[in-house]
């Protein structure tokens, strides 16, 4: 296998793992467990994003990284919309409140909107890999 076609085999495996995650996230919205919904919508974005990054030979070992990457790599080239840039950051800030502040709960209405956020970052991820590989 060519690194080339490795790479881009990771780079799916991620956007696997995005789908996975936009999955658990509503079955925990189903579930009323809104601060975990974040999370995994959160996740979601994340590693969608991670394929992307990938998929141009950038790997980042921390979330920051990514995040940085997201405006750096992809919005301010023009390739992804400001506001996409800005539903990531929301979506890391929502997930470290979830996970980190003592008697934080997030309400339905949030969480999901979260997930919505989410799936059309999500979908937004899909379009510029699908371009990218072309």
């Amino acid at each position: 296998m060519t690194r080339d076609a490795a790479r881009r085999a990771v780079a799916e495996y991620w956007l696997g793992r995005a789908d996975a995650a936009l999955l658990s996230a509503a079955s925990e919205l189903a579930a009323r467990r809104f601060d975990f919904a974040a999370n995994r919508a959160y996740y979601a974005a994340f590693y969608a994003a991670s394929a992307v990054l990938l998929s141009a030979d950038l790997k980042f070992a921390k979330h920051s990284g990514v995040r940085g990457a997201v405006h750096r790599d992809l919005v301010k080239p023009g390739l992804l919309d400001i506001a996409w840039g800005k539903a990531y950051d929301r979506l890391f800030e929502a997930r470290q409140a979830a996970d980190y502040l003592e008697l934080f709960e997030l309400e339905q209405a949030h969480a999901t909107e979260l997930v919505d956020i989410a799936r059309g970052f999500v979908d937004n991820m899909r379009r510029l890999f699908a371009a990218a590989v072309e």
